[in-house]
């Protein structure tokens, strides 16, 4: 376990100036990309977060070569991700930094994929195709869609996942809201967003 150290998000134009190099599909995801969809910012967040398909993994490597890479291990444990290591199923998180005594700067998540897929970590019948999973906002960075984050967020709401379904909520579709409901009821069950989307 690396010695504890602060989080200095990054912020979203150093996010892309990093990941942009690359070819593999990435998008920005957590709090900051319910943001992007409503188009303005509404709450601070602690840290900021990056999905990339478990597939791509290795292009994180490539866009920060220079930093300190480690993997969360569950249940909890973080350890230095090797070069050219292939992280297995069960490792969904990446912590960076850019050396041993800064602060964390970007949280890298890997969600799965089968072909053209997207597919939810949580529930496999929970897909779509990859170049649905992402919309771009009006500076470029592109953003894992509302319907998706929220998806995600709805498993145990904190007060800021609520805070962001109330705010993204008015700016959804309607085949947005059906599709959110619908995963949710075959994932989690009785849930009380449901009931505010159909």
């Amino acid at each position: 376990m690396p010695p504890h150290q602060p989080w200095d998000p990054a912020p979203l134009p150093e996010v892309r100036a990093l990941f942009s190099v690359l070819r593999a599909p990435w998008w920005i995801a957590g709090g900051h990309a319910i943001e992007l969809a409503v188009g303005h910012c509404f709450r601070e967040h602690s840290d900021i977060d990056v999905l990339l398909l478990r597939r791509d993994q290795l292009a994180v490597q490539q866009a920060l070569r220079t930093w300190e890479l480690w993997a969360a291990d569950p249940p909890g444990t973080l350890r230095p991700w090797q070069p050219g290591e292939f992280l297995p199923i069960g490792v969904h998180d990446i912590w960076c930094r850019p050396g041993p005594s800064q602060p964390w700067r970007i949280q890298v998540m890997l969600d799965e994929a089968e072909g053209g897929d997207w597919v939810s970590r949580r529930s496999t019948g929970v897909r779509r195709a990859v170049e649905r999973v992402g919309a771009p906002s009006a500076t470029g960075v592109p953003y894992l869609t509302p319907e998706i984050q929220l998806f995600y967020k709805a498993k145990q709401p904190r007060p800021k996942d609520e805070q962001d379904f109330a705010e993204v909520l008015p700016s959804l579709t309607t085949t947005q809201r059906h599709w959110l409901a619908d995963a949710i009821s075959a994932t989690y069950g009785d849930h009380p967003w449901t009931g505010v989307l159909k």
